[in-house]
């Protein structure tokens, strides 16, 4: 065996030796979408490189498989860098690069970043590739994960994806696939915020990522902490191509190539195992989950362009009450508890859109509509036992369905662009829901079925311009959005959103920069669609509004564009008012924190009042001389009022500090090792009240613990930190690839403190032991609650 593998190893270094790779595409200008010739591309580092042909053709051949920086360049334009383009033998590299026209005086020198900085949005962006995603250690392949190596951006000790971005809560978040909205990124999404333990989006499929932590462009809407850009790569245009990736919890097929001469296809399909690995280990839930992604691109003349996408996912999390052998006490503990407080949830969702691009001489329409609907259920009997109705504690469907329809202008002339555009939205909002648990402690039934709908409306206009030789950039913009949910929301005078931004070039490669803006969110379906028992929508009774966030932004940046690098400082300050406050508890939700479930399905009212500032510190080392890395360091304090507490409180989301440190070194012989290491402030939590809890009727409705409200978030945590470590190794043949990793997450098995958990006192038949003091009250006991262990992933990936 030995030897088979020995001479297997000389046979695949002799081929790649003596093999070389292809990288082809198209350059082009964005604007007008007309190709642009004899264009310079040169592979970085190299004497590789081509010239653009009159239809923006190129090709460069004799390439080494390996990882390469690719820059387009011609005169008049600005330069573009294509960071870490993976060349290998299975099959050409597709690389296209869009030139857009510098309106700067050609005498001039211009630097010329390649981070690429934006127009409309010069500060707050960070840009990720489909390399950097795909390699990130601890990831896994998840863009939720990879995007915690950014500043600003909070990470939770446990499974879940909560993005948590700025002192933000989870669902102050939209994201965007190929300028199409889709709502839910997560697979056992919690409704009414953004988190889950597993994301959605396929990486195969992913071209770049933008995170836009500030300074949001006018013609995005309905967020307050930040905006994510996925672009999703084009099919081949040559032939069929396909990646097979195996992981430790999934199965993936990706495929890709041409339909006909003007239509391309990319499509992938993912089916996990979880349930057999968590029935073998023996947990208490068996999740599994699925999930579909497809996009076609076709090109109806030379100046339109037609994107379809859809994205969907089907989630299933049952309960296993099979006991494991060798069990230990503190094991069945928190067994019995899971297994005590878990519902048994069926969820599915899915986003489709149309987006038709129309080009002319000086910029393009852009005319978008699309569908998303999530679709979440839940159930829990007493003890499991759903042999009778009786046992019902609750029983819970809704579903949220929006269509929307956007139209936007882009006109770009020398030194100036302006946009404006035009949305509108209809929803529909359905919710059955019976609930003994909720509201046990006062002997309140909800028992309610009622579908909402509801339209929202909007428009703005934007535009940027160059000063001073293009040292200046001003941009700035405004939109007013409108919604029918309540009296104050449907007036647009009501949420007039202005925003303006600057950069100023101090120095060569060092820019100063500035934001202020107001902007405005709709509070969830949950809080929307609420209705009591009446039937009546109570929220919109209570005249429930837009959440409103004013911020302002100071930062600089400093760039050494020829080591790849760039040095980021940033501080920035959020007042939120008209948040939501629940009526029953007297506290903001966004106090509530997150975990699976349902936030927001309650009567609230829009009197709460917020904070979060703090200060961002970013290095970032794109790839060179074989080496990469990011340094982040964010000092942040998130706070609210309460209706029943007296000034602000930290909010679920005050970590007070977040330090990230990720770096990668490529080997010879296609070895590459990367590492990330995580240390995060505690965040606060709300402790139970004993004596609610304890009592009989509520704990045999609830299953769990009643928190003490008049304490909210009165305990924090313990800081926590996590290594974790990836290490990559590839094989190039003719036909195909091979890459195989090993991903080990929190390598040195770091226990993160977690809330505690209240738990009844068992005897040994499992029977729950009455107090001896009061038999109207069980005996409960707090048992600690770690997050963490080692966690080893083995992947195998398979191009052809």
């Amino acid at each position: 065996m030995q030897f088979r593998l020995a001479v297997l190893g000389i046979f695949l270094c002799t081929f790649q030796a003596y093999s070389q790779g292809i990288i082809r595409g198209k350059v082009f200008n964005p604007v007008n979408n007309e190709p642009v010739a004899f264009a310079n591309i040169l592979i970085l580092n190299t004497e590789l490189g081509a010239i653009s042909d009159e239809n923006g053709m190129y090709e460069i051949n004799a390439i080494p498989p390996g990882l390469y920086n690719v820059r387009a360049s011609f005169v008049g334009f600005k330069t573009s860098t294509a960071f870490e383009v993976q060349v290998t033998l299975a099959r050409p590299v597709q690389l296209d690069f869009q030139l857009q026209e510098d309106a700067a005086d050609l005498s001039e020198v211009v630097v010329n970043s390649e981070f690429t900085r934006s127009e409309e949005t010069p500060l707050s962006v960070r840009k990720l590739n489909t390399n950097e995603i795909e390699r990130y250690p601890g990831g896994n392949r998840d863009i939720s994960r990879v995007i915690q190596a950014l500043p600003g951006v909070a990470s939770t000790p446990s499974f879940r994806n909560d993005i948590l971005i700025r002192g933000g809560a989870p669902n102050e978040n939209k994201f965007y696939v190929d300028e199409i909205e889709v709502p839910v990124i997560n697979h056992f999404s919690t409704q009414g915020s953004s988190g889950g333990p597993v994301g959605i989006l396929n990486v195969n499929l992913i071209k770049n990522l933008d995170l836009i932590a500030g300074g949001f462009p006018a013609n995005r809407m309905d967020a307050m902490s930040s905006f994510f850009e996925v672009q999703l790569k084009d099919g081949r245009r040559d032939k069929m191509a396909t990646q097979l990736t195996v992981g430790a919890s999934e199965l993936t097929l990706s495929n890709e190539g041409p339909i006909s001469e003007k239509t391309t296809y990319s499509l992938s399909a993912r089916r996990s195992y979880l349930q057999g690995l968590f029935r073998l280990l023996g947990l208490p839930f068996l999740p599994t989950f699925n999930d579909f992604q497809l996009k076609t691109t076709t090109k109806l003349n030379a100046k339109t362009e037609l994107t379809f996408i859809g994205l969907g996912a089907i989630d299933n999390f049952e309960l296993n009450q099979d006991i494991p052998e060798d069990e230990t006490e503190e094991e069945r503990e928190n067994r019995l508890y899971l297994l005590d407080v878990l519902p048994v949830q069926t969820q599915w969702n899915y986003a489709t859109g149309l987006k038709l691009k129309r080009f002319r001489e000086n910029g393009f329409w852009t005319f978008v509509l699309s569908r998303n609907m999530l679709n979440n259920q839940a159930i829990k009997y007493a003890g499991n036992d759903n042999s009778s109705e009786a046992n019902l504690l609750f029983d819970y469907t809704s579903q949220e369905s929006e269509n929307k329809f956007r139209a936007e202008n882009s006109i770009f002339g020398k030194g100036y662009t302006i946009k404006y555009g035009v949305n509108y939205q209809y929803s529909r909002y359905f919710i059955s829901n019976f609930d003994r648990s909720t509201l046990a402690s006062t002997g309140e039934v909800i028992d309610v079925e009622s579908t909402s709908f509801f339209n929202q409306y909007g428009a703005f206009v934007s535009g940027s311009k160059n000063f001073y030789g293009d040292r200046l950039l001003i941009s700035g913009g405004i939109r007013m959005d409108g919604a029918d949910f309540a009296e104050t929301a449907s007036n647009p005078l009501n949420q007039i959103s202005p925003r303006v931004s600057f950069s100023y070039q101090l120095r060569p490669n060092l820019f100063a920069t500035a934001n202020a803006g107001i902007y405005y969110q709709k509070p969830p379906y949950t809080v929307l669609g609420y209705r009591n028992n009446e039937g009546e929508l109570e929220n919109q009774e209570n005249d429930v509004r837009f959440i409103r966030n004013s911020q302002l932004i100071a930062g600089i940046e400093f760039l050494v564009p020829e080591k790849n690098r760039r040095f980021t400082a940033e501080a920035f300050y959020k007042k939120y008012s008209n948040y939501p406050s629940s009526i029953r508890n007297g506290i903001a939700l966004a106090n509530l924190g997150a975990d699976f479930g349902v936030i927001g399905n309650e009567p609230v009212e829009s009197n709460a009042e917020g904070r979060a500032y703090g200060l961002e510190f970013l290095a970032q080392q794109r790839l060179f001389n074989d080496f990469y890395g990011i340094a982040a360091l964010t000092l942040v304090r998130s706070e609210f009022t309460n209706p029943n507490t007296e000034g602000f409180v930290p909010s679920s989301w005050d970590n007070k500090f977040i330090i990230s440190l990720t770096a990668g070194k490529r080997f010879g012989k296609n070895w590459e090792v990367g590492a990330r290491w995580r240390f995060l402030g505690g965040t606060p939590y709300t402790p139970y009240d004993l004596e609610e809890s304890s009592l009989i009727s509520n704990w045999d409705l609830r299953n769990a613990g009643i928190l003490d409200y008049s304490q909210i978030n009165a305990v924090r945590l313990d800081p926590f930190h996590q290594l974790d470590l990836r290490i990559d190794k590839k094989y190039y043949f003719k036909r195909w690839n091979l890459n195989w990793y090993v991903d080990i997450q929190n390598i040195y098995n770091f226990q993160a403190e977690q809330a505690p958990i209240l738990i009844p006192v068992r005897d040994d038949s499992g029977n729950i032991l009455l107090d001896p003091n009061d038999p109207n009250r069980y005996q409960l006991k707090l048992i600690e609650n770690p997050a963490g262990s080692v966690l080893p992933t083995v992947g195998i990936i398979v191009e052809f």
